[in-house]
């Protein structure tokens, strides 16, 4: 019999295209206080994937409800992305797996604020209402790779993003107050028109990662 696979999942990947990776996995909505405690509890509970969960509309899951899952033998705890990333952080010494260029990322203390990958969304569809801080670093990252913008216009639009309010986060907001405020920079309209058309998400890249983690136990355990 195959292991049971539940996966907290929201505005990180959404369900449609997780289904299509592991359709034999259980996919919940983002995780809220209490969650997992219920899970602990469950004798069928084997392996767990935590990518998403509450900011605003709820209290999230706390390290120490985690913990108690995490502690609990016999069950695979993996986390990654968002608050996945965090929690794995905190608890990778009790045994919980972080995967991922976030939960790196944050482990080497390169980020180390929540709201580097605190979004708003949707209720229902869990559609994004704000960009992540750690995704439009990574989309800054690429466009100054690729030569659209300046390593100056990269960071004045980095630090007009890091200084609004997470759930005012987006990018035609932050495309306008940097340019009223920096009319010198001249790449801005190159980056506008470069987002609109190239946006990529680390997020859902390592939310892919987890997925991908767990369709690999669950095949060895057919096998």
């Amino acid at each position: 019999m195959a292991k049971q696979i539940t996966i907290f999942l929201g505005p990180s990947l959404s369900h449609e295209k997780a289904k299509r990776i592991l359709p034999e996995a259980e996919y919940r909505p983002p995780a809220k206080k209490g969650d997992l405690l219920r899970l602990a509890a469950s004798p069928d509970t084997s392996m767990i994937g935590l990518v998403d969960g509450v900011f605003l509309q709820d209290y999230p899951p706390t390290p120490i409800e985690v913990y108690q899952l995490a502690r609990r033998e016999g069950v695979i705890l993996a986390g990654a992305a968002s608050l996945g990333a965090l929690r794995a952080v905190e608890l990778e010494k009790f045994g919980m797996v972080g995967i991922g260029r976030v939960f790196e990322l944050y482990k080497s203390h390169k980020l180390n604020a929540d709201d580097e990958v605190a979004v708003t969304f949707a209720d229902g569809d869990f559609r994004l209402q704000s960009e992540a801080m750690v995704d439009i670093r990574y989309n800054l990252f690429l466009a100054h790779k690729k030569g659209v913008i300046s390593q100056e216009t990269k960071k004045a639009l980095a630090k007009i993003a890091k200084a609004t309010y997470f759930p005012h986060r987006n990018y035609p907001d932050i495309i306008e107050q940097t340019r009223q405020r920096h009319s010198n920079l001249h790449d801005i309209d190159a980056f506008e028109a470069y987002i609109k058309q190239n946006k990529k998400s680390l997020k859902e890249m390592d939310a892919i990662k987890l997925v991908e983690f767990f369709k690999a136990r669950l095949y060895t355990v057919k096998k």
